[in-house]
């Protein structure tokens, strides 16, 4: 039967309206047996790191998802990103003793029925956490905005909103080692200090700060924005349209400012698209996936040799989930927000 053991999962209370609160979620105690059930062909794995992700409170309404996702059950145990240790496999492509990254359970140790979509961790020379953000779905997502859909050039002129976030800091140094000239946004003091001294924005403004936000981009970029990486929608998304130059480029990865509005802001400036002839594209970072390796091959290089700088915010223990995943929905992380589980 294999050992039993308890296992703490993080439980999800009933749907939400608005903003989610710590109140949501709870802590409950199961027991598992370590060993996989019989005729089970997916894999028992160690959770040891898990990856707080704006998405996700999407999935805590009563939808009928947010893209590949459905809405999380009530009672059940939440499930996100992760970086786990497998302890038995039944599947082909993971074995014993491997690591992995993707969706998981958010528990202390969990059955994973359907790993197919799970990554297979390759490189371990770096932190294992980088799994959860800058070598997980956050690198992807700064990767394909930049490069895949912007295609920004060395000399020309981005700006990033939510840019101390895990995508937006990771777009900001893609941006620098392109040779661009970068300007970032965010929430606080700390927080701008952070993008300009630690990753090397040229410039950055606190946008709660700033009573015209025009007037703000129109300083930073006196001859305008060539690429804009949208993390924020609404007022900010209007500001950045009226100061984009002859044919640029913006990559919709988010839109955070209007997640939680009963009725969406409208964005009036959209007629300047026609005129100034810009590409305003959405896109999903799961599309990119099937370029992993090559993504890999673009960021592990400057990992290696310190000129990528990354951000963690650290909670310990599962207990720490409730806080930490609610306080990413209102900006109190800074950097990457990671629960550790174990460290092993």
């Amino acid at each position: 039967m294999g050992e039993v053991m308890k296992n703490k999962q993080v439980l999800f209370k009933d749907y939400v309206t608005g903003v989610p609160k710590e109140s949501d979620l709870c802590i409950g105690e199961s027991t598992i047996a370590l060993k996989l059930p019989e005729g089970s062909n997916g894999i028992l794995v160690k959770n040891l790191y898990l990856s707080c992700d704006p998405f996700m409170q999407f999935l805590m309404r009563k939808t009928e998802g947010h893209g590949v996702f459905s809405s999380y059950k009530p009672g059940a145990p939440i499930t996100g990103n992760g970086v786990a240790k497998v302890l038995e496999s039944n599947h082909p492509k993971f074995k014993k003793g491997d690591y992995v990254w993707g969706t998981t359970s958010w528990e202390e140790y969990a059955v994973l029925e359907k790993p197919d979509a799970l990554f297979k961790i390759e490189h371990t020379d770096v932190p294992l956490s980088y799994y959860t953000g800058i070598l997980g779905m956050a690198g992807v997502t700064a990767y394909a905005g930049f490069y895949e859909v912007c295609h920004a050039k060395e000399g020309e002129r981005v700006f990033v909103s939510a840019a101390s976030g895990a995508v937006g800091q990771l777009v900001g140094q893609f941006a620098k080692l392109r040779g661009c000239y970068v300007v970032g946004s965010a929430g606080s003091k700390e927080k701008v200090e952070l993008l300009k001294t630690k990753f090397g924005f040229d410039d950055a403004f606190n946008y709660k700060e700033e009573h015209d936000l025009a007037a703000a981009l129109k300083r930073c970029f006196p001859e305008g924005i060539d690429v804009y990486f949208e993390n924020v929608g609404g007022k900010m998304l209007d500001a950045v349209i009226l100061n984009m130059r002859l044919r640029g480029r913006i990559a919709v990865c988010g839109m955070i400012s209007q997640y939680n509005l009963s009725e969406p802001e409208g964005v009036k400036n959209l007629m300047l698209l026609i005129d100034k002839r810009i590409t305003m594209r959405g896109f999903v970072n799961f599309d990119y996936y099937p370029q992993y390796n090559k993504f890999l091959d673009t960021i592990l290089p400057p990992i290696r040799e310190g000129k990528i700088t990354y951000v963690e915010d650290i909670a310990e223990g599962i207990e720490s989930v409730p806080a930490a995943l609610v306080g990413l929905f209102r900006g109190r992380n800074v950097g990457k927000q990671v629960v550790v589980l174990a460290h092993e």
